[in-house]
C-alpha cells in the first residue's frame, strides 16, 4: 500500500514539472522565409496547372508542434498580409472557381528547428487573379506565428 501511495506521490510531481516547465514557455515560434531557397516570396505568380513549392526554416525556443498553410482568394482585396511590400491588385470580382487549399503538416516530436517543405499542385481550371498564402506554424506550447502573403495566380 506504502509504495502505491509514494508512486502516486512521484507520478503527481513529475506531472506538474512537465506542465509548470511547458506553462514558462511564453516565446512564439519563427517562421522564416528570408532565405535564398525561401518561396513563395510576396508578390510572387504563379502559373495555373503547375506546381508551388513552399520553402521555410521554422525555429522555436523549446519544440515545433505542426504547421498549416492555407491558399485562398482575394478577389475582394481583403487583408491578412504580415508583409510591409503592397503588391499589385487587379480589379475586384467575384469567384467562380478559385483555388481553395487548406492542410495541415506535422513536425518531428521535440524538434526546435525544421526546414519545412511542401509542394502544392495548382489545379488548371481555376480562377486566375490574387490570392493570399498563409502558413501558420504552431509550437508545442500552443504558442502561433502567422506568415500571410500576396500572391497571383496567372495563365
Amino acid at each position: 500500500m506504502q509504495r502505491h501511495v509514494m508512486l502516486s506521490i512521484l507520478i503527481v510531481f513529475v506531472a506538474a514539472a512537465c506542465r509548470r516547465d511547458e506553462a514558462q514557455d511564453l516565446e512564439k515560434p519563427v517562421i522564416d522565409m528570408s532565405g535564398s531557397s525561401a518561396a513563395p516570396a510576396n508578390c510572387a505568380t504563379i502559373a495555373r496547372g503547375e506546381r508551388l513549392l513552399f520553402r521555410a526554416v521554422f525555429t522555436d525556443n523549446r519544440a515545433l508542434g505542426n504547421y498549416n498553410i492555407e491558399i485562398h482568394q482575394n478577389f475582394d482585396h481583403h487583408s491578412h498580409s504580415t508583409e510591409a511590400t503592397e503588391c499589385p491588385v487587379d480589379p475586384v470580382k467575384a469567384p467562380v472557381n478559385p483555388f481553395v487549399y487548406n492542410r495541415s503538416f506535422p513536425i518531428p516530436e521535440g524538434t526546435p528547428r525544421y526546414d519545412a517543405s511542401a509542394e502544392i499542385d495548382v489545379p488548371p481550371g481555376i480562377d486566375t487573379g490574387d490570392y493570399h498564402f498563409m502558413v501558420r506554424l504552431t509550437d508545442k506550447a500552443g504558442w502561433q506565428q502567422l506568415k500571410a502573403l500576396s500572391v497571383k495566380i496567372t495563365n
